[in-house]
């Protein structure tokens, strides 16, 4: 048995693997480069847009500092398969916290309406 330690997303695993004697070496195989998400150190005060579920963004449907209003879709989130909009909870000016192409686990915030 031989024991690995696994960080993945930011989450630390402790793993146990068994060798069978098939394989003399192990193969190593590239991780896919990954979006960094912002800092929540950066993000400036106003109302909060969590993501409801873990996905990938699709689309962002309004420009970075557009004025928005309450119920306009302003990100498209692909979860399972679906296409969801993504609403300002609030009249205000967004500013973005995730990019296009960015996965998402629930509760990231996505964007800040003030």
């Amino acid at each position: 048995m031989r024991n690995f330690k696994v960080t993945v997303d930011g989450n630390v695993y402790n793993v146990t693997v068994e060798e069978t004697g098939l394989s003399s070496s192990p193969k190593i195989l590239p991780l896919e480069q990954k979006i960094e998400k912002q800092p929540a150190a950066t993000i400036s005060s106003g109302t909060q847009l969590k993501s409801p579920m873990p996905g990938l963004i699709l689309d962002l449907k309004v420009p970075e500092g557009a004025e928005v209003k309450k119920g306009q879709v302003i990100i498209i989130l692909e979860a399972m398969k679906l296409e969801n909009d993504i609403a300002a909870p609030c009249d205000g000016k967004v500013s973005f916290v995730t990019s296009k192409g960015a996965n998402v686990d629930t509760d990231d915030i996505l964007a800040v309406i003030s």
